[in-house]
This record gives C-alpha cells, structure tokens and sequence, in this order.
C-alpha cells in the first residue's frame, strides 16, 4: 500500500458544487482507496492505495466524485513525501516574506519555460516561485486583488487548485 494526499480543486464553491467531507469519504473508499481521511471541508484527502500511477488515482478520484455529486472534480495527488518537500519549499521562499504565501498545486509538470514566463512576472508586490508541480504565490495583498492567483497559475501552466500556507503545513503536520 501507498499513502497519497488528494487535493480536490474548486468544491464547495456556490450552491451548485457542495462536496461534504462524508461524501467525500464515501466516494473516495466507494472507489476502493483505504485508510481514508480528510481536512477540513476544502478538498483534502489521504488515501492509501495499490495503485502506483499517479494518473491512474487522480482518474479514478475523479470518476468516483463525478458519479457521486454530479460534476467534475479535478484531483491532483502527491505523496505524502512530496508534500514534504513542497512545505520546505514553502519555508526557504517565503523566509524573509511578510505577507501571504499560497501554494498553487499542479496537475501536470510545467513546461521549464512556461515556469519561466510565469515567475518573470513576479514584483514588489507579488514574487512567483515554481518547484516541480508546486507554484509558491507570496504576496503583498489580499489574495483577491491579486494579480497573480491561482487563475493565473492555470492561464499559463495548467490545471492546479491552490491552499494557502497554514493548511500545506497543518496537513504536513497531521500526514506526514
């Protein structure tokens, strides 16, 4: 058995994407993952599984929470030792940062100059930093006005759904 964490992009979002963490829970084990558990009600998930591919999971995932609620889920997978790695990441970019830092999180590996072009667009208030399938966002503002956010991430490097630090570290914390 392998562990991985499972992060569910763009849930709980409106009156019409409402994926409870009990639905969550029964799809996931529906779709015969063990060991199953979540945090807090934004789309996060442990899984253990036989499974090796992370492909194979995230598209098992998503066809047990589209049968479940109604609608596509995108999933992105990292084991737990990645999430790791993307926490210390998290720590040697955002040192010296006083703002927030979120951690927009990758379906696919970026192309090397796409990563590129988007950390070119880094400034005074709004520095890029992209570590494999992890896009560090540490800004100087609200993350509402921000213009680098996670739709940004996506217009240039893809599929990705974003957590802000505390919960990278609380989830780092608690699965790790």
């Amino acid at each position: 058995m392998v562990t991985y964490v499972g992060f569910l992009r763009a849930i709980n979002l409106g009156a019409t994407r409402k994926f409870p963490k009990e639905a969550i829970l029964a799809a996931t084990e529906a779709a015969g993952f063990t060991n199953v558990a979540t945090h807090i009600n934004t789309g996060n998930v442990r899984l253990d599984t036989t499974m090796r591919s992370r492909a194979r999971i995230e598209a098992a995932l998503e066809r047990a929470y589209e049968n479940s609620q109604g609608f596509a889920v995108p999933t992105i997978v990292f084991t737990p030792a990645e999430l790791c790695d993307i926490a210390d990441d998290a720590e040697r970019f955002g040192a010296a940062h006083q703002g927030r830092h979120y951690v927009s999180l990758l379906k696919a590996d970026p192309h090397p100059e796409a990563a590129r072009q988007l950390e070119a667009r880094s400034s005074d208030q709004a520095r890029v930093h992209v570590a494999g399938r992890a896009v560090h966002l540490l800004l100087g503002g609200d993350y509402h006005e921000a213009t680098l956010s996670n739709a940004a991430v996506e217009k240039v490097l893809g599929v990705a759904t974003n957590r802000n630090l505390t919960v990278v570290r609380a989830l780092v914390e608690k699965w790790c």
